[in-house]
């Protein structure tokens, strides 16, 4: 791939939009206080999206940083907690090598009224919906980038969080019951007129609760648009992005989650308008294999998926409605969300078929 190429599907920032600008300067003079190497003024831009934390690029003569805020207007701390999100990748590093390099966290909100981390970019190329239209990748390739994901994903998995110093990022056993009860509960405070009761979901998820609980380092978002990829070898992983969601969980209810989001090339219409990774492409692995190959390395026989599935597909339906909420009671007017309920629907229909197939079965 030429270097013309190269710039063409490398992931780049945007102007920074008006209200969300910050005193450069003053960031500024706190990076070269901690890095007095750095040469020149930095170029701000920022990356596109934005829903949770906002992140800009300050690009130097000789480094390329990128900062991570809160947005504008969080009251509570731990909904965008960045010294966590600093210290987990700081302290995970050196036992998964995927994480960016950290330069330093501020508590000082004066700078630019929050506090932020600051951490070296990596360059590369993030799969989004779509690959770049100027990448084309055999069904060969697109195999092996899919087994690369999932091999990123099973060695964090591997990490052990003692070793890493990283026990108070997780509250320990009853991860299982948090997370059934907790979802539950959100669904319940974000439920709106046209949405299912999901009494039936509820009742499932609870009477069916495995047994075993494991934990490890867990992402909690593990998703392929939170992947950088070599530009010079698209099938090689360079980084993991996006730690903010990241705890000591089960890994299995890690898998569930990601699978929630993983549209293969025969899912319905539905499912294909939803879809916000390239899984659909010829070569990915369907659900199922995902399943087959993360067990095989991981070491784990007989292990039935239909609850961590169901449950994944449930929680992936509270973030829809909870997004919705904020759309039906007019705290965001943006039309993108005006059907969400309807994803919530077709979600529970989806639990509702795993369930049904889970009966079938015994």
């Amino acid at each position: 791939m030429s270097s013309k190429a190269n710039n063409a599907v490398i992931d780049h920032g945007v102007a920074v939009r008006d209200e969300e600008g910050f005193d450069i300067a003053a960031v500024d003079t706190w990076i070269k206080h901690r890095r007095p190497e750095i040469k020149g003024e930095p170029e701000l831009t920022q990356f596109p999206g934005g829903a949770s934390n906002w992140t800009y690029r300050l690009a130097y003569d000789n480094a390329d940083l990128i900062l991570r805020r809160p947005p504008a207007g969080t009251k509570a701390k731990s909904a965008h907690n960045m010294q966590r999100e600093h210290d987990l990748q700081l302290m995970l590093k050196k036992h998964y090598p995927a994480v960016p390099t950290m330069v330093g966290y501020c508590e000082d909100t004066s700078l630019i009224g929050s506090d932020f981390y600051v951490m070296e970019r990596i360059e590369g190329i993030i799969p989004r919906k779509n690959m770049p239209r100027d990448l084309s990748l055999d069904e060969a390739q697109v195999r092996q980038l899919c087994t690369a994901m999932l091999d990123k994903l099973i060695d964090l998995h591997k990490v052990s969080y003692v070793a890493a110093g990283l026990e108070s990022m997780g509250r320990g056993g009853g991860y299982i019951e948090r997370q059934v009860e907790g979802w539950i509960g959100r669904y319940e405070k974000a439920k709106t007129w046209n949405v299912p009761s999901a009494r039936r979901i509820k009742r499932w998820l609870r009477e069916n609760k495995p047994r075993q609980e494991r934990l490890c380092v867990t992402h909690n978002d593990f998703r392929f648009d939170n992947l950088i990829l070599n530009p010079d070898d698209p099938t090689e992983i360079l980084a993991v992005l996006d730690w903010e969601l990241a705890t000591i969980g089960d890994p299995l209810f890690e898998l569930g989650n990601m699978l929630a989001y993983w549209v293969q090339a025969d899912d319905d219409r539905f499912a294909q308008a939803t879809r916000r990774q390239p899984t659909h492409l010829k070569g990915m692995f369907t659900r199922q294999e995902v399943i087959d190959y993360y067990c095989e390395q991981m070491g784990y026989d007989d292990v039935d998926m239909t609850f961590y599935e169901v449950f994944g597909l449930f929680r992936l339906s509270v973030i829809a409605q909870q997004i919705y909420y904020r759309y039906h009671h007019k705290q965001t007017r943006n039309p993108a969300f005006k059907n969400f309920w309807f994803i919530v629907h077709y979600l529970h229909w989806r639990c509702k078929r795993l369930m049904k197939q889970r009966r079938r079965e015994r």
